[in-house]
């Protein structure tokens, strides 16, 4: 599983990211400098991410 999430979402904490690996301790849980809308800030980095996770 991968997450990418925003370090600084005021709403979505990075410990419920993180909350993943509970279940999953495999998971891959990638935290951004970025806030709620991560994907208008950082949509390369979550699509390069997105590929690398499927191409693996």
């Amino acid at each position: 599983m991968l997450a990418t999430w925003g370090r600084n979402d005021p709403f979505f904490l990075p410990a419920g990211a993180e909350a993943f690996k509970r279940d999953i301790p495999d998971a891959d849980v990638r935290l951004l400098d970025t806030g709620h809308f991560a994907l208008e800030t950082h949509a390369d980095e979550i699509a390069a991410a997105i590929r690398g996770f499927l191409t693996a």
